[in-house]
């Protein structure tokens, strides 16, 4: 069995990696030379808006999946008209457009910011009556680890944040004053089942994210789980969805909603009994889905820009290092570094070293 994916960076290299035991085998198509994933699949390299590879493509795999949002979506579409791709069609066009994301999510009853579409500065500057004081402007395509996207914090802001957009249709929002970040990683298969990993809490600074702690258990899990499967059933969703929410007193405000794997699910590789990439290769095959229960207290921390010496994260006997074979560079993501531990003093104790290793 062949799974093809669009997109040849870290998150397909884990897809391959979970992958293999099961038997499979994996071919991305990627613009760039030299990708992350390459050392564990074949790679077709070329423009994802070209036919001719993505005909080949569909020829090689017996299903197709994507590992970043921002493949487009008319690919997408090229593609599903000659082999199952998934998540479906559907899903990738509605979380690549801020504003009809949050359309749906408000379709569903599911809570969000205050927001409004803005097309102009003289738009934008009526829309803050509606949101209020502060606020964040964000492009509705295209944006990413806090790309596309200004705060607003008072008039003579407004000016420069719509200019530095270059005028490309925009989303307004209230800032909204939460007490912490979260996001629920849910898996629906193609038969339908549906199950969801215990909420994680998040930590961002400049706009990536640097730190997620499995908290199972969690007061706000079933009203995530709800949200989240809300959204499974609505976009008939085949893999693995993550919805990001900011929890504010005991309601929780959606985000945004990623149609992949994502960043706030690696510590799942090693803290959880089935892993966010296996569970998605499960659900797009039409396998049953794998238990999603925590082993132990687990925690991920991202490393961005370098990485520390193998010894001195390996030297902390619960740490499960993840390099990405990518080069340092400033911003990247090059790896992270998974806990698991059987006490959660033990797990805040050696989460201590490790955030010193990564400068957080």
């Amino acid at each position: 069995m062949v799974v093809g994916v669009l997109g040849g960076g870290q998150l397909a290299r884990m897809l391959a990696l979970d992958g293999y035991p099961l038997g499979l085998e994996f071919v991305v198509l990627d613009p760039a030379e030299g990708v992350c994933s390459a050392s564990v699949s074949d790679q077709l390299q070329g423009d994802y808006d070209d036919e001719m590879l993505l005909a080949e493509l569909a020829n090689k795999a017996d299903v197709v999946t994507y590992e970043f949002e921002n493949v487009p979506a008319a690919a997408v579409e090229f593609l599903s008209g000659k082999v199952p791709v998934y998540p479906p069609p559907q899903a990738l066009a509605t979380a690549q457009d801020r504003l009809n994301e949050k359309t749906m999510f408000r379709e569903l009853d599911i809570a969000t910011p205050q927001f409004a579409a803005v097309n102009s500065l003289a738009e934008l500057e009526q829309a803050m009556d509606q949101v209020g004081w502060p606020a964040v402007i964000k492009t509705r395509t295209q944006g990413y680890d806090g790309k596309g996207q200004a705060v607003l914090r008072q008039v003579e802001d407004l000016a420069p944040a719509w200019e530095s957009f270059g005028g490309v249709p925009a989303i307004v929002e209230a800032f909204v004053p939460f007490e912490r970040e979260v996001s629920i990683i849910a898996v629906r298969s193609r038969s339908g089942e549906m199950v969801c990993y215990p909420l994680t809490e998040n930590t961002h600074r400049e706009g990536i994210l640097r730190l997620s702690i499995a908290r199972p258990g969690d007061a706000m899990q079933a009203l995530a789980e709800e949200y989240a499967q809300r959204l499974l059933s609505k976009l008939d969703y085949v893999g693995v969805l993550a919805l990001e929410l900011f929890q504010a007193g005991d309601e929780l405000l959606a985000n945004e909603f990623a149609p992949r794997v994502h960043n706030t699910g690696h510590w799942t590789q090693d803290g959880a009994e089935t892993s966010q990439f296996e569970n998605h290769l499960r659900a797009v095959l039409g396998l049953p889905l794998g238990a999603t229960d925590t082993i132990g207290y687990t925690a991920m921390v991202n490393l961005i820009g370098d990485f520390p010496a193998v010894d001195d994260v390996l030297v902390n006997t619960h740490s499960h290092l993840h390099l990405y074979g990518k080069e340092p560079r400033a911003g990247r993501k090059v790896g992270h570094i998974n806990l698991r531990a059987q006490s959660r003093n033990a797990l805040e104790a050696e989460l201590k070293l490790i955030l010193a290793l990564a400068d957080e």
